[in-house]
C-alpha cells in the first residue's frame, strides 16, 4: 500500500517532557503527523513493547491523537515501556512508525524504604549552617539499570562517585509539603561502577525551613529538619536489584556552604571543602552520625511537570571599576539566576556579590528588595583558579556590585546562570514595531523569570509568591508562549489543598500563615476566581480534559462560596478586596484604592466565573450543573446592571476598568448597550491621551473590549503610547522585563517610592494575549487548538506582524503585511486541525491543513 503521510512523531506520555519516574499508571498517549495537505487520520495503532515481547493494538477507528487511552494493563512500579505510533489516513494510506517513547513508571507509598536523614537540625528559628550528608555502597556485579529517587525537606544536589546526578536545580521545589512533596527520578546507570562506590548530598533550607513572608518572613515553615530523602535501586544483569537508601547509617557533617537562603543569598568557604567526600574511600573521621526524620511515604509524588534547570547564560555588556575592590557588573537584561565567577586569589579572600535590579544615581537600587539582602560570598580556598556559582539560592537581578581584593577581581570572569521551570517554548510573535517587539520580549522574560518551580508574583524581594491574581489573569499569555499544562496542573493541584472546607482559596498558593497583612486564607475576587479560571486557561491552552475533571471540585466550591456570600440580591459586596490593584490613580502607598468601585469588579468576577464554570461542566458533559452555573451566572449579570449602569450601558461611575468588564465579561447583553459602554470607554481613553487608566484586573481586559466595539484604532492607539503610564513607557526607560508598577521608575530615573516596586512582574504583560490573538491574528477556537481562529486585525501603522504556536496538533502560523492598498495574509494549519480565517475586509474562510495565501482589500 503506498504510503502518502511520513511516519509521526515519536509520541508522548501524559504531560511530561521526561517520561522516567512517572506517577500515571496508565499513562495516556498523544503524537502529531507533519503530513501533506489533504491528509487526514483515520486511525491508529500502537506498538507497546514490555519485557521485550511487542504488541500491537488497532487499528483504533479515531480521527484525534491526543490523549489517547493507555491500551494495557496498567504500568507495575518501575516498569517501563516503550511506545511506537503508525497512523492510518482517510485516504486508506498507512504511515511508517514512529520512533520510540520509553517511558517509565516511579514508585507507589509501599516501595519507599528511605527515610529524611540529614545532620543536627540545630536551634529552631536560626539561621543554621547546612549540612553534607553521605554513605558508601558496594555494587556487587555488571549493572543493567540503576536509578535514584530523590527528594527533601528544604532542596538538595545528589552527587555519586563525585558526580552530579542530574541537572535539576533547586529541587524538589516548593509545594503543600505535608501533603504533597515531589520526588524526582534519575538515571545513574552511567555514575556507578562495580565494587566500591559513595552517595552524597548538599542540603539547603528552600522553602521548607528557609525563611520566607513578609515582614521578615519565618523560618521552619514545614519542619526543623534539613533533609534528603533518596533511594538509589540498582538492577543487576542477573535480575537481582540492591536498594541504597537513606536511613541511619549515613553521616553528616557541616557543609562549607555556610548559610544558604532563598532571600538573603549563599555563603561558601571554599577552604571548608572535604574533598572527596562523596567518593569511595572517603575518611569519615570527624563525621557524625545523622539525624532522621520522619515522612509519610503517602505523600510523595511524582511530578507532573518539568523540573527548574540553568537553560541559558548570559555574560555581562558591561563592567566598570568603581574602585580598586569594587566592580559595577551589567547584564544587560534583569533575570533571574545567580552568577558563576572564576578567578584566583589568596587563601581566604572573600568575595561578596550584591545584587539589583535597576541603579539609582549610578548605584544599586536595593531598597525595592525590601528585607531580602541578596548577597552571595565566597572565600578562596587560595588553590590557583577556582569556580563557584551558589547551589540553593536565587536573584532577581541585572545589575551586580562585586567587592573584592584588586588581585581577586583583576582575574575575575563572571556569567549569569538563568533559571526558571525547563518549559518548553511553543509561542512567538514579532511586528514591524520594535518597541513592540521589545515590549514582547519583556513579558517572555519576565515569565522566564517568575515561572521558577510556580507562579511566582516577583523574582527579587522578600516575597516571591505564588500569588493567584497574577497567574489568573496571565494564564491565557502563559499558554500560548510556552507549555505550561505539567507546571500548572501541579500547581492546581496544591490550590485544591490549600482551598478552605467553605471553598475559600488563597491569595497565594501555597499559603503561609503568620505575620502576613491579611487574613489571606479570605476570599478576593479575581485572586480566588484563578481556581476556575486557570484550569480553563490550562485546558484551552493543551486540550487536556483531565485538568477539569481533577478541578472540578475546587472550582464548584469556589463559586458556590461566591452564591453563598452573595446574598439574595446575587452582587458579591461586604468583604475587603483588592479591586484593580495597582490602579495608576491609586496612591504608592494604598495600591487597591483604585478608580473602580471594588464590589463591582468582585461582583464581575462572580459572574464570569460563574459563567466559566458552567461551560467547564459542559465540557465535562455535567448537563444539570451546566445550566445551573449558566442561570447563577445570568442572575449575577442582571443584578450588577441594575446595581451600577443606567440600563443602556453606561456606569454611574466611570472607569476604563468597569466598562472592559462589563464588555469582556459578557455583562451587557443587549446590542445597544453594549455599543454606548464601548463609545463610552473609547472617550475614556482618548481623554487620558491614551494612557493606561487600569492596573492588574482592567488592564487584560480593555484592548479587548475596545477592538470588540469598534475600537480597533483607540486599542492600537492605547498599545503604542509611549508616554506614562503606558506599555511601552517602561521600553523607553530601557526596561528589559514587565514592571509592578505602570511607573516603578519615574521618568526621572527615580525609583518609585512605594513599597511594593518591582522590576519583574508579569501580570501586566497579559497584553500580550491580544497582541497574540487580534495584532497576529492567532488563537484556538476550540481547546487544544483542534479548531483554530486566524482574525488578524491590522492597525496602528503596523505594515507586518506574524505569530507562532507550536500547538498540541503541530506548527499553526500566521504572517500578515500591508503593501499599498492589499493586506497578503499567510497562514498555517497542522494535520488534525481546522481553522477559519477571518478576514480585515469579512470575508471568512474555511481552512484544512497546510499553508495558504490570502489577499484581502487594506481599510
Amino acid at each position: 500500500m503506498t504510503v502518502t503521510a511520513p511516519a509521526p512523531d515519536a509520541p508522548t506520555a501524559e504531560n511530561h517532557r521526561e517520561p522516567v519516574g512517572i506517577g500515571e499508571r496508565r499513562p495516556r498517549l498523544s503524537w502529531t503527523t507533519d503530513a501533506p495537505a489533504g491528509w487526514a487520520q483515520r486511525a491508529y495503532e500502537l506498538e507497546v513493547t514490555r519485557s521485550g515481547n511487542p504488541t500491537v493494538h488497532g487499528p483504533v477507528t479515531d480521527d484525534d491523537s491526543r490523549y489517547r487511552a493507555w491500551p494495557e494493563a496498567p504500568l507495575a512500579p518501575r516498569e517501563s515501556a516503550t511506545v511506537r505510533v503508525r497512523v492510518h489516513g482517510t485516504d486508506g494510506s498507512v504511515s511508517d512508525w514512529s520512533d520510540p517513547l520509553t517511558l517509565e513508571r516511579g514508585l507507589t507509598p509501599d516501595d519507599w524504604v528511605a527515610v529524611p536523614v540529614g545532620g543536627d537540625p540545630g536551634e529552631p528559628g536560626t539561621e543554621r549552617r547546612p549540612s553534607l550528608v553521605r554513605s558508601g555502597f558496594t555494587v556487587r556485579g555488571p549493572v543493567t539499570a540503576a536509578r535514584l529517587y530523590v527528594t527533601a525537606h528544604g532542596v538538595a544536589e545528589v552527587e555519586i562517585n563525585g558526580r552530579r546526578a542530574g541537572d535539576d536545580v533547586l529541587s524538589p521545589g516548593w509545594s503543600v509539603y505535608p501533603h504533597r512533596l515531589r520526588y524526582r527520578t534519575h538515571d545513574v546507570t552511567d555514575l556507578v561502577v562495580e565494587g566500591g562506590n559513595a552517595i552524597g548530598a548538599w542540603l539547603g533550607d528552600g522553602w521548607y525551613r528557609g525563611r520566607i513572608g513578609f515582614h521578615g518572613g519565618a523560618r521552619d515553615r514545614y519542619g526543623t529538619d534539613q533533609s534528603v530523602i533518596a533511594q538509589m535501586e540498582i538492577t543487576y544483569a542477573d535480575g537481582s536489584r540492591d536498594v541504597v537508601a537513606t536511613g541511619p547509617s549515613w553521616t553528616a557533617a557541616p557543609s562549607p556552604i555556610l548559610s544558604s537562603s532563598l532571600y538573603d543569598g549563599e555563603a561558601f568557604d571554599a577552604r571548608e571543602v572535604p574533598h572527596g567526600w562523596s567518593e569511595p574511600g572517603f575518611d569519615e573521621t570527624g563525621w557524625a552520625p545523622v539525624h532522621v526524620a520522619e515522612r509519610d511515604p503517602a505523600t510523595l509524588v511524582a511530578p507532573d511537570g518539568p523540573p527548574v534547570r540553568c537553560t541559558r547564560t548570559v555574560r555581562p555588556v558591561r563592567t566598570e571599576r568603581r574602585a580598586p575592590d569594587r566592580l559595577l557588573v551589567d547584564l544587560g537584561q534583569n533575570l533571574v539566576g545567580r552568577l558563576a565567577l572564576r578567578t584566583r586569589g589568596e587563601r581566604g579572600r572573600e568575595i561578596v556579590i550584591r545584587h539589583a535590579e535597576v541603579l539609582q544615581d549610578g548605584e544599586l537600587c536595593t531598597r525595592p528588595l525590601r528585607e531580602a539582602a541578596n548577597t552571595d560570598r565566597y572565600v578562596l580556598a587560595g588553590a590557583g583558579e577556582e569556580m563557584w556559582e551558589p547551589r540553593f539560592t536565587f536573584h532577581g537581578f541585572r545589575y551586580a556590585e562585586v567587592t573584592a581584593a584588586a588581585a581577586v577581581l583583576d582575574h575575575l570572569e563572571l556569567e549569569a546562570r538563568v533559571l526558571h521551570t525547563d518549559l518548553r517554548r511553543t509561542g512567538w510573535f514579532a511586528c514591524s514595531d520594535p518597541d513592540l517587539n521589545r515590549l514582547h520580549d519583556n513579558v517572555v522574560w519576565s515569565m522566564r523569570g517568575n515561572f521558577l518551580d510556580l507562579p511566582t508574583d516577583c523574582p527579587q524581594r522578600d516575597e516571591r509568591l505564588g500569588w493567584t491574581g497574577d497567574i489568573g489573569v496571565f494564564a491565557p499569555t502563559a499558554g500560548f508562549l510556552h507549555d505550561v499544562t505539567g507546571m500548572l496542573g501541579s500547581w492546581l493541584r496544591d490550590l485544591a489543598v490549600e482551598q478552605s472546607d467553605e471553598g475559600a482559596v488563597p491569595v497565594f498558593v501555597p499559603i503561609l500563615d503568620g505575620a502576613e497583612p491579611w487574613d489571606m486564607r479570605a476570599p478576593v475576587a479575581a485572586w480566588g476566581d484563578a481556581g476556575v479560571l486557570t484550569p480553563w486557561d490550562v485546558h484551552r491552552a493543551s486540550g487536556d480534559p483531565a485538568v477539569l475533571e481533577r478541578q472540578w471540585d475546587s472550582a464548584r466550591a469556589w463559586v458556590d462560596l461566591l452564591a453563598r456570600r452573595s446574598g439574595p440580591d446575587r452582587l458579591w459586596t461586604g468583604d475587603m478586596q483588592l479591586g484593580d490593584w495597582l490602579d495608576p490613580a491609586a496612591p504608592p502607598d494604598d495600591p487597591a484604592a483604585a478608580t473602580t468601585d471594588r464590589e463591582l469588579v468582585a461582583s464581575a468576577y462572580f459572574a464570569h466565573s460563574a459563567r466559566r464554570l458552567s461551560e467547564i461542566a459542559a465540557a465535562l458533559g455535567r448537563s444539570a450543573d451546566a445550566a445551573h452555573y449558566a442561570a447563577l451566572a445570568g442572575e449575577v449579570r442582571s443584578a450588577i446592571r441594575g446595581r451600577w449602569t443606567d440600563g443602556h450601558g453606561r456606569l454611574a461611575d466611570e472607569s476604563q476598568c468597569g466598562y472592559a468588564l462589563l464588555i469582556a465579561f459578557g455583562i451587557l447583553e443587549d446590542a445597544d448597550a453594549r455599543a454606548r459602554a464601548g463609545e463610552r470607554l473609547r472617550e475614556l481613553v482618548r481623554n487620558a491621551d491614551h494612557r493606561i487608566a487600569t492596573g492588574f484586573v482592567g488592564t487584560p481586559l480593555v484592548s479587548e473590549a475596545l477592538a470588540s466595539t469598534g475600537g480597533l484604532d483607540t486599542a492600537y492607539r492605547q498599545l503604542r503610547e509611549r508616554g506614562c503610564p503606558s506599555w511601552l513607557y517602561p521600553v523607553t526607560m530601557g526596561a528589559t522585563t514587565i514592571w509592578e508598577r505602570w511607573d516603578s521608575m519615574l521618568p526621572d530615573g527615580t525609583v518609585n517610592p512605594g513599597e511594593m516596586t518591582s522590576f519583574n512582574h508579569y501580570a501586566l504583560g497579559a497584553v500580550a494575549h491580544w497582541m497574540h490573538s487580534t495584532v497576529a491574528g492567532l488563537a484556538p477556537a476550540a481547546p487544544g487548538w483542534r479548531r483554530i481562529r486566524f482574525a488578524p486585525r491590522p492597525g496602528g501603522d503596523l505594515t507586518w506582524a506574524r505569530g507562532a504556536h507550536d500547538g498540541p496538533y503541530g506548527r499553526v502560523a500566521i504572517e500578515w503585511s500591508v503593501e499599498g492598498s492589499t493586506i497578503t495574509v499567510r497562514t498555517t494549519v497542522p494535520t488534525g486541525s481546522i481553522a477559519t480565517l477571518d478576514l480585515p475586509d469579512g470575508t471568512v474562510r474555511e481552512l484544512g491543513p497546510g499553508t495558504a495565501e490570502h489577499t484581502c482589500a487594506a481599510g
